[in-house]
């Protein structure tokens, strides 16, 4: 592997789901301030909504994730129409 190619602050980063709790273990230069404890290390961890161990795609279950009320807004505002 060539030196000198990655960025300085390319470094393990703990990748939290917070659907579910899952967390797995990555190199990033992701900014975060937030910390974790994962496998006896502390690690900087970065927050995400969705990863493969809950997307639906994946774990093979139909099941809406709706964190932000996307659904409701766009039922609000193109829900009546659909109906016409």
């Amino acid at each position: 592997m060539k030196t000198g190619i990655h960025p300085e602050n390319y470094r393990p980063v703990v990748f939290k789901d917070m659907s579910n709790g899952d967390m797995f273990l990555s190199r990033s230069t992701c900014k975060t301030n937030d910390t974790v404890e994962f496998e006896g290390e502390t690690y900087p961890v970065v927050k995400i909504e969705i990863s493969s161990t809950s997307h639906p795609f994946y774990t093979g279950k139909s099941k809406l994730v709706d964190t932000a009320g996307r659904v409701d807004k766009f039922m609000s505002r193109y829900g009546k129409a659909a109906k016409k």
